[in-house]
């Protein structure tokens, strides 16, 4: 059985689109395994099909961190044998492509978004050039890898003279059964957000427009402005508006955004890789038959011509994000018409489909 091995930089229990590729190639009969990072506060593994190990860096965050995390992820690999290394986005790729080169074995790229423009990179130039380069340096030599969005693989291609087919991180499409999902305790409607709490995601526009809807928010994740969001909620005399939930493992929160109304999907900045994003939480929202407020951006307007499933907005103002919220909690026909397309979409929209071309990418190339 040939054995490949995925490396994340996250601790694995949240990580849906891994979760879902690591089913999908041990179905297809190789010996998958994923490898992360062991955080402080990490839940434990649950069992899966495929194995799973974290490594436990002293560092966490930082220079230091990237580096130490990337020289112990090449000990591991040198240790271990493989048939094929997947580095999954650029900040494990350094240790895999010294690894596949030093065994000979293939690396191959699984790049989930352009690293060095996400927008904690850009705002340091140094940081940003650093990145930029290992990018220039190995992206042109891995001729095997994938992308999440036709933008992103536009780019390798324009960029590096690679060609990275589109495998969408995109849900499993389950049956929808009779439970009904919680409610918010104000009985109010829900808007959500699922993701990490960083920089550029409206976040901060989110909790301004709240006093003036009739809704409540909740917030499903954690990041590097989860306590900042937390001051602000509190200051603004939000704490019953506003609630963060944490992160919330895959299938459970599979099983509590149907109770939204509304899911948000905001973008702010002009970060490249935003501009080029396919976020797993637009496809989420639509297997949750909950119509959304996302971004006129290319990747998500073209989507939206094939089904109209979101409100599409062009800025993340507190103006354009009140009036398009305040659309969908009004506008009941033009609400249901975006929930009946949620459901059509998502019977195409979904993994089953998806997992097909990379199953035949991995037949090929392993």
């Amino acid at each position: 059985m040939k054995r490949i091995l995925f490396t994340v930089i996250n601790d694995l229990s949240y990580d849906q689109r891994m979760q879902r590729i690591a089913s999908a190639l041990t179905d297809a009969g190789y010996a998958v395994r994923l490898i992360g990072r062991q955080l402080p506060d990490s839940r434990p593994l649950e069992k899966a099909p495929y194995d799973q190990v974290r490594l436990r860096p002293w560092f966490r965050r930082g220079k230091l961190f990237y580096i130490e995390y990337n020289l112990r992820l090449l000990c591991y690999l040198l240790r271990h044998s493989f048939e094929a290394v997947c580095a999954t986005d650029l900040d494990t790729l350094p240790a895999c492509y010294l690894a596949a080169r030093i065994k000979r074995k293939p690396c191959i790229y699984d790049a989930h978004e352009l690293f060095p423009e996400v927008p904690e990179v850009v705002r340091r130039p140094v940081v940003q050039r650093l990145w930029l380069w290992a990018e220039r340096m190995l992206v042109p030599r891995i001729r095997r890898g994938y992308t999440v969005s036709k933008g992103l693989s536009d780019y390798f291609h324009r960029q590096y003279d690679v060609s990275y087919p589109v495998i969408r991180n995109v849900p499993v499409l389950h049956e929808h059964g009779d439970s009904v999902p919680p409610q918010d305790p104000s009985g109010l409607p829900v808007i959500i957000y699922q993701g990490a709490l960083n920089e550029g995601r409206g976040l901060e526009c989110l909790i301004e427009v709240m006093p003036r809807l009739p809704a409540t928010l909740w917030l499903a994740g954690e990041g590097d402005l989860s306590d900042a969001l937390r001051l602000r909620t509190r200051q603004a005399g939000l704490v019953d508006k506003v609630r963060f939930l944490g992160r919330i493992p895959p299938d459970q929160l599979r099983r509590l955004t149907p109770a939204a109304r509304i899911g948000v999907n905001l973008l702010d900045g002009p970060s490249l890789n935003y501009r080029h994003s396919l976020a797993n939480k637009f496809f989420d929202y639509v297997h949750a038959a909950v119509p959304q407020v996302t971004m006129n951006y290319e990747e998500y307007r073209q989507h939206n011509e094939q089904w109209q499933v979101a409100l599409l907005i062009d800025q993340t103002t507190p103006a354009h994000v009140l009036q398009a919220l305040n659309r969908l909690l009004n506008d009941l026909p033009y609400y249901e018409l975006l929930k009946a397309n949620c459901l059509k979409a998502r019977l195409n929209w979904n993994w089953q489909n998806e997992q097909l071309k990379l199953i035949a990418l991995y037949r090929r190339w392993v």
